[in-house]
């Protein structure tokens, strides 16, 4: 009896062990074992890195298009936003998105010139466009969608086209009238060459440089002004040491949101779907703000003291038809681009 209450105790205690032991705290491939629960996928975050301070209408749109995100996921995917640079500038923002990184920031054709497709450069040339519908018309044409795919392969995923960024003008320390008056002035532009040549054939002197660092620069006479939509000037306070606004409208700045074709891969069909839906939603949100925006913020600069500066646009748009018989381009771009991009926008 003895020897067989002892072999009991002996098995009961082998199972005992065997029992710790398969109990790792890991789920097996059946899922939860019975009174176990299975615990909740981390979300996916995402990050948005934005040149622009809080309360543009840029960000405004970025706060909006969060909300809708985490309200349509329910929760499984989560964006964290980072504006006035905290992320570093846009090429930094891209260098991320190209090494994996679950990251977003807006950027425009001539970055994309600068990452490989060269032909997606001319959206953000001077005087390209007469009106916004022209605009909506390039971004749904076949010739876009091709620089998209192109662009694609080269590891950055287009997410929306559809966002305003204003019409670009310049505040300068000096008075601006005509073309002639920028001759040789030192005037901020995005780092890429489309922008910096831009302002060349205006006979200006161009300065790639972050906009994070272009306060110190005007007050330290580094450079003699910047160029950007209405809100983008205020809101970074540069009129506070350049008092002359140009309204010269040089650029129709429509802007996409961007990621890296890894990152993007990397999510289910799903969340590839509600990334991509959410984020136009959000940018009809800013659209509607941008407009109404953009005239309280002229009146805003006039209250300050800022010298509003009316030209003539014509004149400035002969000016940058140098542009696009340049060699930096024509050499690099396919036959007949202009004309091929003026044709899609019909």
């Amino acid at each position: 009896m003895k020897k067989k209450i002892a072999l009991l105790l002996i098995a009961a205690l082998t199972l005992a062990i065997l029992t710790a032991c398969g109990s790792t705290g890991k789920q097996g491939k059946g899922g939860p074992q019975s009174g176990e629960t299975a615990s909740e996928p981390e979300p996916v975050v995402v990050k948005v890195g934005y040149e622009n301070h809080p309360g543009e209408p840029f960000d405004l749109g970025m706060n909006e298009w969060k909300r809708l995100l985490e309200e349509r996921s329910n929760g499984t995917m989560k964006m964290e936003l980072y504006p006035s640079s905290q992320l570093g500038s846009k090429n930094d923002l891209m260098d991320q998105m190209l090494a994996g990184d679950a990251v977003v920031t807006l950027a425009d054709g001539a970055f994309y010139a600068d990452r490989g497709v060269p032909d997606f450069g001319i959206v953000f040339a001077p005087y390209l466009f007469e009106t916004w519908d022209e605009c909506w018309k390039l971004v749904e044409s076949d010739w876009y969608k091709e620089q998209c795919a192109k662009l694609e392969e080269k590891g950055l995923k287009i997410l929306a086209s559809n966002w305003i960024y204003g019409e670009r003008h310049t505040l300068t320390t000096k008075p601006v009238h005509s073309p002639s008056d920028l001759k040789g002035m030192k005037i901020r532009v995005p780092n890429n060459k489309i922008q910096i040549k831009g302002f060349e054939v205006l006979g200006a002197a161009p300065v790639g440089m972050a906009l994070g660092e272009v306060y110190t620069s005007l007050q330290q006479g580094t450079i003699d002004g910047l160029e950007n939509p209405l809100p983008v000037l205020y809101n970074g306070k540069f009129h506070e040491v350049a008092k002359y606004l140009t309204l010269d409208g040089h650029i129709k700045n429509f802007t996409t949101l961007v990621c890296g074709t890894e990152f993007f891969n990397s999510l289910t069909p799903e969340q590839q779907q509600m990334l991509i839906e959410t984020a136009e939603e959000a940018g009809v949100y800013n659209n509607n703000i941008v407009l109404d925006v953009e005239k309280e913020t002229l009146e805003k600069f006039k209250a300050e003291g800022v010298q509003v500066i009316e030209v003539d646009r014509e004149e400035f748009r002969k000016a940058a038809e140098e542009f696009y018989s340049l060699s930096d381009f024509t050499s690099i771009w396919s036959e007949g681009l202009y004309e091929t991009v003026k044709n899609s926008m019909k």
